[in-house]
């Protein structure tokens, strides 16, 4: 029990440095405040607050995941490497992808919204 207790203050741990330190992960933390207090706002169904939070959390994880594999890129070899250069642009692009796959989602569900307000 105490194994599992201490596994997850090193996670909760990587939270904290993430959003500390972490630029982007303040940024896509701010977008995600923004996305939760626009689908309270909007009263979205509760299907459409798990695709939201799936998303959230998706975006989140990966960018924290890129955020690991620069640090250890930059870890393993700290001048330019073409190989190094690759994983990382890789990297960020499964970021790229999995926030514009995202923003697609908020879009088909906060448009009609908003449409509808105006």
């Amino acid at each position: 029990m105490l194994n599992f207790l201490k596994g997850f203050l090193y996670a909760y741990n990587g939270l904290v440095v993430f959003f500390r330190h972490e630029r982007n992960g303040r940024i896509q933390l701010l977008v995600a405040v923004g996305v939760v207090l626009a689908a309270w706002g909007f009263r979205v169904s509760a299907a459409e607050w798990i695709v939201l939070l799936g998303c959230i959390a998706a975006v989140l994880s990966f960018e924290m995941i890129n955020s690991a594999v620069e640090k250890l890129c930059n870890l393993v070899h700290p001048k330019y490497h073409p190989a190094v250069k690759t994983i990382k642009d890789i990297s960020a692009g499964a970021v790229l992808w999995v926030s514009i796959l995202s923003t697609i989602i908020g879009a088909i569900i906060f448009l009609p919204k908003i449409f509808n307000v105006l």
